[in-house]
């Protein structure tokens, strides 16, 4: 019989430091919504401020979603959108002092942002069989984790 257990990892002796990581990843959606997301004119509204608010949302919640993370004070959030012809490259910065990173946090609002993206411009990117050929989610990394001495 194989014995498995699982946990969170003890952070109790580790002494809090300033944390950032930076995530990305990216949307490929058809020319003619990107032109309708720069427009303005989807049929569910501003697509990139609800991404946004969507990222911010799914950072702070990030605990409740990954069974292991930690629960951590997050000090800032930063998302930016970049339109190409048809991608959207989407970046969520996410900081803390604390005693364990917030990579997990970035990637979690950045899924979160893309998937918000999708499903708002969705009857726009759907074919006449009410699929999406040409929707894809790539590219989600982290660029950057990096811990920092408090500076008081």
């Amino acid at each position: 019989m194989q014995r498995y257990s699982a946990g969170m990892i003890d952070i109790s002796e580790k002494g809090d430091v300033e944390r950032v990581a930076t995530a990305s990843g990216r949307i490929k959606l058809k020319r003619s919504t990107i032109e309708k997301i720069t427009s303005g004119t989807t049929r569910k509204g501003n697509v990139l401020e609800c991404a946004e608010m969507a990222a911010i949302l799914a950072v702070k919640k990030t605990p409740d979603m990954i069974p292991l993370c930690h629960q951590i004070n997050i000090a800032s959030v930063k998302v930016e959108f970049v339109l190409g012809e048809e991608i959207i490259k989407a970046s969520v910065f996410v900081k803390s002092v604390g005693k364990t990173g917030v990579e997990m946090d970035a990637l979690h609002g950045l899924s979160v942002a893309l998937l918000t993206i999708w499903d708002m411009v969705k009857a726009e990117e759907k074919d006449e069989t009410g699929n999406y050929p040409h929707t894809r989610i790539e590219e989600i990394q982290v660029d950057k984790k990096e811990k920092r001495p408090i500076n008081k």
